[in-house]
């Protein structure tokens, strides 16, 4: 589970000054599930290329970096 604060402080980068307990919670639900969906990815980019370890370019592929 990703922290409240880690939230709070992307939300706060983001140039946010006021956000509601509930708009903190569901940010941070579906962060989750994106970084979730990102890994389950970058796993099979990964397992594709013969490989078990995830790289940084794994990540940069699947995010169209």
């Amino acid at each position: 589970m990703i922290p409240k604060a880690a939230i709070e402080r992307i939300i706060r980068k983001a140039g946010v000054d006021r956000i509601s307990a509930e708009a903190i919670e569901e940010l941070q639900k579906t962060t989750e599930e994106l970084a979730l969906e990102l890994a389950r990815d970058a796993a099979e980019v990964a397992k594709h290329a013969k490989r078990k370890t995830i790289t940084e370019e794994d990540i940069k592929l699947i995010s169209g970096k």
